[in-house]
Parts: C-alpha cells; structure tokens; sequence
C-alpha cells in the first residue's frame, strides 16, 4: 500500500452482486468516494459482487488496493489480478487478522454470511479491547433494519451492553460514512497495532 495515503479504509461485503441494483451502486459510489479522498482500500481479494465493485470503483479513482484472499477461495471468490497488492494467507480468521491490523477504520456493505461473520468479529474485538477503530454499517435502503432491531433486541434482553452496541456507527448513506470517517478517524497516521494478536 503507498506510502502517501492518508487512510486505509477497510470494507466488508458480499461476493455476489445481491438482486437489487442499488446495492452494487453503493460499493461503487463508496469506492470512488474513497479514492477521491485520497484514501486506500483493503478488502476480501475477489474481483467479483460488491467485492469487485468497490474495488474497481477505487482502482479507477487511482485509489490504492489491497486484497486479502484465503486460498481456499482463490477459484470461488475470483481472486482480483488488477491490484495494488494481493495477499494469499490460510485461513478465513488470518484474512480478518491481516486486514484489522493493515486498515485505520472499517466499513460494511450489504452482504451475507461472511459480510456478517467479518463485521461481527471486528466488533467482537472492539467490544474486548483488541482494537479501537471505527466501525461503520452503511445501511441503503434500509436493507440492514433487522439486524439492527435484533442487535436492540440483545440490549433489551441483557446479553449486549448499549455502549458496546455504540461501537457500531450506523449510516444510511456513503456520503455520511465517508463524513464521520474524516471526522473520527485522524489523517496520516499509521493503522493502530491490534492490542494483542487474536489466536490464527
């Protein structure tokens, strides 16, 4: 990743483009946002879905770009051959590893079990000290308001604390995310070190 980029923005989303059209629109605007911003990508690897999308978006806006691919998933996620860097690790757990200690703020798209399991595990070491970043849900058309409703059923029922629910900043556009990203998240220094290395 380059030297000059002010932040490196990790983003979670679905190897697959979803139905509804909306959907890849908000990866791609997400992405050329970012690169207009003079920030960096880090990502899953593929080069297809909303995965493919925003990285795309970014390469074309001259954003730099880091995939991260298991190499498990090398033939079923399409491993992207036109980025900045492309790193092969072992494991679905040294992929989120890499890509929370390598980013300075993390970003969720829509997508599905994976999506679900990289942003529930980042918010699981937020929640333990791990690490402090920002943690940002873009929520297009309203396409997350279950989870939400049942992440307020946790609180409700006494088995997630409501300032830990707060480590997640939920936004209903990119242009917000991109707006609470230059306000909390400060420019030109490196990623924070994860407080200790989760078990890979």
């Amino acid at each position: 990743m380059r030297q000059n980029v002010k932040l490196t923005v990790c983003v979670f989303c679905a190897s697959s483009d979803g139905y509804y059209p909306p959907y890849r629109e908000v990866a791609v605007a997400f992405g050329r946002q970012l690169a207009a911003q003079g920030w960096g990508l880090m990502y899953g690897g593929a080069s297809v879905g909303l995965m493919g999308a925003v990285a795309d978006a970014a390469l074309a806006g001259g954003a730099p770009v880091c995939g991260v691919l298991p190499a498990v998933l090398e033939d079923r996620e399409v491993a992207h051959t036109g980025l900045t860097e492309l790193h092969f690790v072992p494991t679905m757990h040294a992929r989120k590893a890499m890509m929370a200690e390598r980013a300075h703020a993390f970003v969720c798209l829509p997508g599905g079990f994976g999506t679900l399991d990289e942003l529930f595990e980042i918010l699981s070491w937020a929640q333990l000290g791990i690490h402090s970043k920002l943690i940002v849900l873009i929520n297009p058309e309203a396409f997350f308001d279950g989870l939400i409703t049942f992440l307020w059923q946790c609180v409700t029922a006494g088995f997630l604390r409501a300032e830990n629910l707060a480590l997640l900043h939920v936004v209903p556009s990119v242009d917000e995310a991109i707006h609470l990203l230059e306000r909390l998240v400060p420019a030109g220094l490196p990623p924070a070190p994860l407080q200790h290395q989760p078990a890979i």
